[in-house]
């Protein structure tokens, strides 16, 4: 029998390769889409119009619970993989309420549905090392408190347990992914790891003269998406749900990645690097670095692209993209 998911922020880069993963592995993918989303990505075209692809969109909304009811019941999925957020964290500051309406509600609101329709759907939330904020102990791991250092953050804390509150109160089969940062190709301009590719390669280019930067000293734990998403995958088909901390083990600053990002296409980063404080976050996080053993033991995954690997490719990504825009 092919077994049904449900993806909810599908268009993003997390949905995304989630979606090209299940599509590989024989499943019915569905996937809830706002109305005011913006166009869907050309990868999940592409990957709807793959031989057999069983790939359904449907128009819905976190921060409505009739739509997701609704879908819910219809669908009936297996998986469920809540991947929508409002997880711009420098927004947040700006639009705390919404931040809160869709990153935390909206969990409950999902949690809620299952639980009311008596669905056996297993459920992944999808959890953010920006949760530790102000970090208690190095590296961090499922035990480690959380000190939450933004709006974004403080809703994630919130979807982080009231998905354990339904594991334990209803017998759920619910799972948090703590994912550490996780970047490619496909991750939004929005986030600083693009931000600075997508400027190297107009940099390259001559279209672009200056990269305005905020705090530079960030130190972070990068992965590749691609395989962060498998992870995901490997957490709904345990017996019962848990809770994982997915990472690389391994922290590097924003300014080293920097650094190899304009070394790949040699230019000296400090000649197009400028710093604007209006880039600073209210309250910042300084370091993250996770301890993914017990993913290591109990789903028997290991992240294995390396981080100078992992920028030299979204560079190569991004020159090859404007490149083709200028054809």
């Amino acid at each position: 029998m092919v077994k049904k998911a449900l993806i909810t922020g599908i268009t993003g880069q997390d949905g995304s390769y989630l979606t090209e993963l299940l599509l590989a592995k024989g499943y019915e993918v569905h996937g809830i889409v706002r109305r005011t989303a913006a166009p869907y990505r050309g990868y999940l075209a592409r990957a709807a119009m793959a031989a057999d692809a069983k790939l359904f969109l449907h128009h819905g909304d976190l921060a409505d619970a009739g739509s997701i009811i609704r879908l819910l019941e219809k669908i009936r999925p297996d998986e469920v993989y809540n991947l929508g957020a409002q997880s711009d964290v420098r927004i947040s500051f700006d639009i705390p309420g919404y931040t809160a309406d869709v990153t935390a509600t909206g969990v409950a609101r999902l949690l809620e549905a299952i639980h009311q329709l008596g669905l056996p759907a297993k459920f992944y939330q999808a959890s953010s090392s920006e949760m530790f904020g102000k970090v208690r102990e190095i590296p961090q791991t499922e035990v480690t408190p959380f000190h939450p250092r933004s709006p974004y953050a403080v809703a994630k804390v919130y979807g982080f347990w009231i998905t354990v509150n339904y594991r334990e109160s209803y017998g759920l089969h619910t799972s948090n992914g703590i994912l550490f940062n996780h970047e490619s190709p496909r991750r939004g301009e929005n986030f600083v790891t693009r931000k600075i590719t997508t400027a190297v390669a107009r940099i390259k280019a001559g279209q672009q003269a200056k990269l305005f930067m905020g705090n530079i000293e960030a130190q972070r734990d990068w992965g590749y998406a691609k395989e962060y998403v498998e992870a995901m995958w490997l957490m709904l088909q345990q017996p019962h749900g848990d809770d994982y901390v997915i990472a690389t083990g391994e922290t590097h600053s924003v300014r080293e990645f920097l650094q190899l990002a304009f070394d790949h296409v040699g230019l000296d980063w400090q000649k197009h690097v400028e710093i604007d404080p209006k880039f600073y976050r209210p309250a910042e996080v300084e370091q993250l670095i996770g301890n993914a053993d017990k993913a290591k033991k109990n789903l028997h995954w290991s992240p294995k692209t390396k981080f100078a690997d992992l920028v030299r490719l979204m560079v190569d990504a991004d020159v090859k993209l404007l490149a083709e825009s200028r054809q």
